[in-house]
């Protein structure tokens, strides 16, 4: 009988922690370049952010070219490099539906200080990929895309983590190449959904207003009001303008349609054929994905474990950002540790709680 084993985060989440204005402390090496560097690519709207671990993961984010099998296309795509090198198995960060690397602004800095050698990688149509040429961003396209990033810049076989529907993602990709991929790592998987249903019927007409519809501030509000447990209204709206933010780029509804009527993601008749060892991590209060579908896809993959978040909604690694950084650490511990003062130890008590 499988046991879920729920847990609480060290210290109230989520922190953010006061900074020391040395650009060259520990603390600045782990949290990235000045808050007020941003790449020349970043849109300006980027400036109203006042959330220092976002405007500090933007300030990390490059552009690295990457070649498509399947249309030839060469794209410039975004991500966040990692700080820490090491010949293990790396951690690569992917993003859920419709967001990017942005998610990781709190966790991926925990797994760097835990030793980690972690990517934070904006799947192919979404995130701040430059896709001025267009490319197809269907399903097909964004694993091809994956592959080709792993192939050109990884190339060791990685721990793949994959929230929301990025573990349809991550388990689609895990399959059609299993020597890129060492371990799985899921967060509440959105993967028994058949694709995107009926949306895929509509003429592309009606599927672009119905994107335009997507990306407005309320519908954005109401969903990341929803994603996570009781959010004070200023905290709210300034997580629903950082996922907002790749939606102003200029081919976002272009790729967003595409991938809607292709189809999307229906991999449920696959989940068995994952072989890879799996932590599975669910939010007590998902209020998106029902928890009795972690407790199936626990049961359904060979070999897999499964833990749970007390008191966390729909993204533990925004949320609960110790939580997921302890699970991961414990699911793959490191052989050796970061010579350095905890971030939370040097820089003291947490200013803000939620």
């Amino acid at each position: 009988m499988f046991k879920i084993t729920t847990i609480k985060a060290a210290i109230p989440s989520i922190g953010i922690f006061p900074l020391s204005n040395n650009k060259t402390s520990s603390s600045s090496r782990f949290f990235g370049a000045s808050p007020d560097v941003f790449p020349p690519f970043m849109l300006k709207e980027m400036e109203k952010i006042q959330d220092p671990f976002a405007r500090k993961l933007v300030s990390r984010i490059e552009m690295l070219p990457v070649e498509l099998s399947v249309s030839k296309n060469r794209i410039m795509s975004s991500c966040v490099t990692p700080i820490v090198q090491e010949t293990a198995n790396p951690l690569v960060l992917l993003h859920g539906f419709d967001s990017s690397c942005l998610e990781w602004r709190y966790t991926l800095p925990l797994l760097e200080q835990a030793g980690f050698e972690a990517w934070a990688v904006d799947i192919l149509g979404w995130g701040f990929n430059n896709l001025e040429m267009l490319p197809l961003c269907n399903v097909e396209a964004k694993r091809d895309h994956l592959f080709q990033f792993w192939k050109s810049y990884i190339k060791r076989p990685m721990l793949l983590v994959g929230p929301s529907l990025g573990a349809a993602v991550a388990i689609d990709f895990a399959i059609n190449h299993p020597e890129a991929v060492d371990k799985l790592i899921l967060i509440n998987a959105s993967v028994y959904s058949e694709g995107t249903g009926n949306l895929s019927k509509l003429p592309r007409s009606v599927a672009f207003a119905g994107v335009s519809l997507l990306k407005s501030l309320p519908l954005r509000f109401y969903a990341t009001n929803l994603a996570f447990e009781a959010l004070p209204f200023d905290t709210c709206l300034e997580w629903t303008y950082i996922t907002r933010l790749h939606c102003l780029l200029p081919w976002w509804e272009e790729a967003t349609v595409d991938f809607m009527i292709d189809g999307g993601y229906n991999v449920s008749s696959q989940i068995n054929q994952v072989m890879k060892k799996t932590l599975l991590i669910s939010g007590e209060n998902d209020r998106i994905i029902d928890s009795k579908l972690a407790v199936r896809l626990h049961c359904e993959l060979p070999n897999a474990i499964i833990r749970q978040i007390s008191n966390c909604g729909h993204i533990p690694h925004v949320e609960k950002p110790e939580a997921v950084a302890s699970l991961i650490t414990n699911f793959v511990p490191r052989d050796k540790r970061l010579a350095l003062p905890s971030i939370l130890e040097q820089q003291g008590k947490v200013l803000i709680n939620h």
